[in-house]
């Protein structure tokens, strides 16, 4: 990994990037202090859709019905007893 002052990476941008396409980190720094760093950014990976195993049944986007919301708006009931 390189440090390189603001005035010498103004200078040598094109160069700094070269090293960064080849994988080096490259240090900026102010006053001798280091204040940014260049990586290489990784191209994301394709993610494929449809993760969820099995099959959504035909309705799953529409409306619930009464019985159904009635059923997800009751109170949550646990068989475990508490102590």
């Amino acid at each position: 990994m390189g440090q390189y002052n603001v005035q010498d990476a103004k200078t040598r941008l094109s160069e700094l990037l070269n090293m960064v396409e080849r994988g080096e980190d490259v240090v900026i720094a102010k006053a001798g202090r280091p204040v940014a760093r260049l990586v290489k950014i990784e191209r994301p990976t394709k993610r494929r859709l449809g993760f969820v195993k099995g099959r959504l049944p035909e309705d799953f986007l529409e409306p619930m019905g009464e019985e159904e919301l009635a059923q997800w708006e009751a109170p949550l009931t646990s068989s475990t007893p508490m102590s």
